[in-house]
């Protein structure tokens, strides 16, 4: 049995829901509400002392962190493959993951949070968001940095350099494409999926749009079965902005 402790909005849940979606396996969603602190209960911080979403559970066993979860669920649902059995290939995909892990996954959430979400802090005292920062077991040094207005300016700019670095480097591995390690779709593709649709969401599709083998490879990725599956109505945040928890989106 897997459970899957998610967020529908979340890229970290999306990665891990493609996953799932490309080798056809079902789960028990349970919904993190993080309007409600769903992620800070001590309930969950037992299983996921990160306090962030998602967590696994499979037959009992917990498994957290999403690049660890996709690694697992491919190593134990092993059809079809997302990992290259080439061993010089597949350090390559590894070394993909590092740097997706690194770079993509935190710069994107700096323009997550300066284009929709700083708007919901900026109506508390001082007092309450340090309070609210310092409950994040992850996220502490993050809001605090972005504090009640937003990211300086040279913070948010680094961001988006780090987000064109990634465009970049896609675009030179598109060389030996279609996908990031040559001809096989693998847990690199996936791992990045996320930070591009959500830069597509927020309108930031610019940040590629000059490089054409990116866009190539962006049109591949969103014609995939797993793609449709995992974005599903609800997924994106320009879908849920008028929503009730929206207000105090934490782990996106």
């Amino acid at each position: 049995m897997l459970e899957l402790y998610q967020s529908d909005y979340s890229t970290c849940s999306q990665k891990v829901r493609l996953t799932m979606a490309e080798k056809g396996l079902t789960f028990e969603d349970r919904q993190i509400n993080f309007r409600k602190g769903d992620h800070l209960t001590p309930q969950y911080l037992a299983m996921n002392p990160n306090g962030v979403a998602p967590t696994l559970v499979h037959d009992g066993g917990v498994v957290v962190d999403s690049s660890v979860i996709i690694e697992y669920l491919d190593e134990v649902f092993a059809s079809p493959a997302l990992t290259p059995s080439d061993p010089l290939t597949r350090a390559k995909m590894r070394a993909w993951l590092r740097f997706i892990e690194e770079v993509p996954t935190v710069a994107i959430r700096y323009p997550s949070f300066q284009k929709i979400f700083v708007q919901h802090f900026s109506g508390m005292s001082d007092d309450d968001f340090t309070a609210a920062a310092e409950k994040r077991p992850l996220r502490t040094k993050f809001y605090k940095e972005m504090g009640k207005d937003g990211f300086d300016e040279d913070v948010y700019q680094d961001s988006l350099d780090r987000l064109r670095k990634t465009a970049e480097r896609i675009d030179a591995a598109m060389a030996d494409g279609p996908w990031l390690v040559g001809d096989m779709y693998s847990l690199a593709d996936v791992a990045v999926t996320p930070t591009f649709d959500r830069m597509e969401d927020l309108e930031m599709s610019h940040v590629w749009t000059d490089l054409p083998r990116v866009c190539d490879w962006w049109r591949r990725i969103k014609e995939r079965s797993n793609y449709t599956a995992a974005y599903y109505p609800g997924s994106r945040i320009s879908e849920r902005e008028d929503q009730p928890e929206m207000r105090d989106l934490q782990e996106a």
